[in-house]
């Protein structure tokens, strides 16, 4: 789960991480009230979505006066916003952030992670701030510098200081730079995140060390104990059928082609779809259906992917361990009955009670192509798709 720059800086702010005032707007008067509130003569106007490079894109602006404020406010507010993360489509802005201005000495990159290799919370710094860190790892990675974090000892002092010296933390901002640090990491902690980034940590004139920007990213497994994170989930910046499908405990994501896939098992579900690439096609989801689904799951599951009109075929891939193959084959029927199943249907079962299930679809009466493998199910939905 992501969040918004300005949800993010409220959080960090709770574990003493320091960053320029600003307020959050819905309208183009709170973003002229926020510029008086916060007073000065430098804002910043950003918008806010769930993607980066909004500044490229047009949706970070510096004004240096009211009116400033109000005409940046009026062009970002409800502006399509493309960047390139956001792909061709971009995103509505329906949020902008009116921060106080900053006199920046020195741009900065402070980042977490939890490295798998090391199965540890990695601390990632670098004096190259406002790059993209895969930029950096690319063309100057000795720039880079990482800590694994034990997790009993937690980030010590001397590892803050070490970092934050590496990376050109001037001397006498370092003891607010190793306090920056050790709230990061309490809040990427306490709060199950699995991405904290902080790019840029400014330098400002005077010394003082604040986040620029915030970047935070949460563990979905994890939000059960996190109401307050959840609270802050933004719908709109999310996949409506995303949405949809994780009222359902299903595991979705939208994509380009027009072959649904329903899978049971997320390393299943991507040697499907790369068996569907394999064969001249391109899989339209990624659709994970867990390892108890119901038939309820499954209708919900078919639902879903015929909501797109790209989809012109689905290829059920099962393989039966704890979920038995008679039991996805009633939720296959029962889908294809209630949602007046109109393209080829393709179904690949193997392992528990697959001969059970097999005779099931056979005596279903419905057109629902049978496969042995995972081949034999791409080609074969290929081609009915294809209508070879």
């Amino acid at each position: 789960m992501n969040v918004h720059e300005y949800q993010g800086k409220e959080i960090l702010r709770k574990y003493g991480v320091a960053t320029p005032r600003g307020v959050p707007c819905f309208s183009v008067t709170e973003a002229d009230s926020a510029a008086r509130e916060l007073g000065g003569k430098v804002w910043v106007v950003k918008a806010q979505i769930h993607a980066g490079g909004r500044g490229k894109g047009g949706g970070v602006k510096v004004a240096k006066s009211l009116e400033e404020v109000h005409e940046y406010a009026s062009k970002i507010l409800g502006m399509t916003l493309i960047t390139h993360q956001t792909g061709p489509e971009g995103r509505l802005v329906k949020r902008l952030l009116v921060e106080e201005g900053a006199d920046i000495r020195k741009e900065l990159y402070v980042g977490m992670v939890v490295d798998r290799a090391t199965q540890r919370v990695t601390l990632m710094a670098s004096s190259e701030g406002g790059m993209e860190i895969e930029e950096v790892a690319a063309r100057t990675p000795e720039r880079i510098h990482k800590v694994a974090i034990d997790p009993v000892a937690g980030l010590t002092d001397a590892q803050a200081d070490d970092v934050a010296r590496k990376i050109g933390v001037p001397d006498g901002s370092v003891a607010q730079a190793r306090n920056f640090m050790h709230g990061l990491y309490r809040a990427f902690v306490e709060c199950d995140a699995s991405l904290a980034e902080i790019n840029p940590l400014i330098i400002t004139g005077d010394g003082r060390v604040l986040a620029l920007d915030a970047k935070l990213n949460f563990d979905s497994n994890a939000l059960y104990r996190q109401p307050e994170i959840v609270a802050m989930r933004d719908l709109d910046e999310e996949d409506p059928a995303e949405v949809e499908a994780s009222k359902f405990d299903l595991s979705y994501i939208s994509l380009s082609g027009n072959i649904g896939c329903l899978v049971n098992g997320a390393g299943l579900a991507m040697a499907t779809m790369d068996s569907i690439k394999l064969f001249g096609a391109e899989p339209a989801n990624f659709l994970d259906v867990g390892g108890g689904a119901t038939a309820q799951k499954v209708t919900e599951a078919f639902k879903l992917m015929l909501k797109n009109p790209a989809v012109k075929g689905i290829l059920v891939n099962i393989f039966g361990g704890i979920m038995r193959c008679d039991t996805i084959a009633e939720g296959v029927i029962a889908a294809a009955k209630e949602v007046r199943l109109s393209v080829p249907l393709v179904v690949r079962m193997k392992g528990t009670n697959e001969e059970l299930g097999r005779q099931k679809l056979r005596e279903s009466g419905l057109p629902i192509i049978s496969a042995d493998n995972m081949a034999d199910a791409a080609q074969k939905i290929v081609a009915a798709v294809a209508g070879k």
